[in-house]
């Protein structure tokens, strides 16, 4: 699953969070800032628990303020881990 997040998510330690996230949920990917402001994450795994990621990134850390998630299935190479970005 490929997710565009946008609100504030730069710089309030979302793309970390993220990362914590998707290893406690056994998800593969990455997270990282786009230069529009945005946050893409790419998900892989089992679909529950992609999902749960999901639901998660429209919360996302305290800090954050997120407006928008967008998510589509995609068929990305997954990653062997969630990869720091």
């Amino acid at each position: 699953m490929r997710c565009f997040v946008s609100g504030r998510v730069q710089g309030v330690f979302f793309r970390a969070s993220a990362r914590e996230q998707a290893r406690s949920l056994g998800v593969s990917g990455y997270a990282r800032n786009l230069p529009d402001g945005r946050v893409e994450v790419l998900a892989c795994g089992p679909d529950m628990a992609v999902q749960q990621l999901c639901d998660w990134l429209a919360v996302g850390p305290l800090a954050a303020q997120v407006v928008e998630v967008h998510c589509h299935p995609d068929d990305a190479t997954p990653p062997d881990t969630f990869l720091p970005y």
